[in-house]
């Protein structure tokens, strides 16, 4: 009979990976209580958050969450860091200047947007630049052609209108 405090250990990590937009996994072995303290600072300033979990529990709370390739990384001391913000990618970028001053830090594997990424790609996703970024990239690429498009058209309507108004004015002499 498990004990209840395992149980709602185990219900509360399923909770946050379902709805986590990002999960990073890490090996902190190496680092002491204050760079463990900076990186729980680093993160929570970015909206983020850090968990140190039992193995054993984080497993059972992924594989009841629907996330079979997470139950699978957590293997020796492990971390999680997590977002819940719109910005999945916002701990990559966190943990990415994190190891450059604490190279004891290592990155296991990371989900985002439920999709798994090696460590190695980590840098990549934190090279992508902010969601509303990318959003607002996209609408101007749409919104540029339809913009030219208009200009355009007023252009032809501007000539139009000033031959018209040629015409007239000749017509009326």
């Amino acid at each position: 009979m498990p004990k209840p405090e395992k149980v709602a250990t185990v219900e509360a990590l399923r909770e946050l990976f379902a709805s986590a937009r990002g999960i990073y996994l890490t090996d902190f072995r190496g680092l002491d209580v204050a760079a463990m303290t900076e990186l729980r600072r680093r993160l929570k300033a970015s909206g983020s958050g850090y968990r140190v979990v039992r193995n054993t529990l984080a497993r059972l709370a992924a594989e009841q969450a629907g996330l079979p390739e997470l139950a699978e990384a957590f293997q020796g001391p492990t971390g999680v860091a997590f977002t819940l913000s719109e910005d999945g990618v916002a701990p990559a970028r966190v943990l990415r200047d994190f190891v450059k001053d604490f190279p004891e830090l290592t990155i296991k594997t990371a989900f985002v947007e439920g999709r798994a990424f090696p460590p190695e790609r980590v840098s990549e996703l934190a090279s992508l630049p902010p969601r509303e970024e990318l959003v607002a990239k996209a609408l101007g690429g749409i919104r540029a052609p339809l913009a030219g498009l208009i200009w355009t058209l007023s252009g032809v309507l501007y000539r139009l209108v000033v031959v018209l108004d040629a015409i007239a004015r000749k017509e009326g002499k």
